[in-house]
């Protein structure tokens, strides 16, 4: 394991006792649960990350998916212009 750190942390009683109980429990020592925790916090924090950055790649997406499919049907649509207006002219 990397060089451990001494750091001291202030919280409530009641908090105290939650992380007494789950340490109890667990069967290991307030030091373990509390980088358990810290550890699950921050890669739960990544996670939440990585999730907005995908909704937020999404969401770009789809604006672009939308303006191409607007080029695309206007093009389509000037294409059967054209077709109908020299089917016109032939008759």
């Amino acid at each position: 394991m990397a060089d451990l750190k001494k750091i001291a942390v202030c919280m409530p009683d009641t908090l105290l006792k939650e992380i007494d109980d789950m340490v109890c429990h667990k069967c290991i020592n307030r030091s373990e649960f509390i980088r358990d925790a810290m550890r699950f916090y921050i890669s739960e924090i990544k996670r939440s990350n990585a999730v907005e950055k995908l909704r937020n790649g999404y969401l770009e997406m789809s604006e672009i998916n939308v303006t191409l499919a607007e080029i695309g049907l206007t093009a389509d649509y000037e294409t059967i212009i054209r077709y109908e207006t020299r089917l016109a002219e032939c008759e």
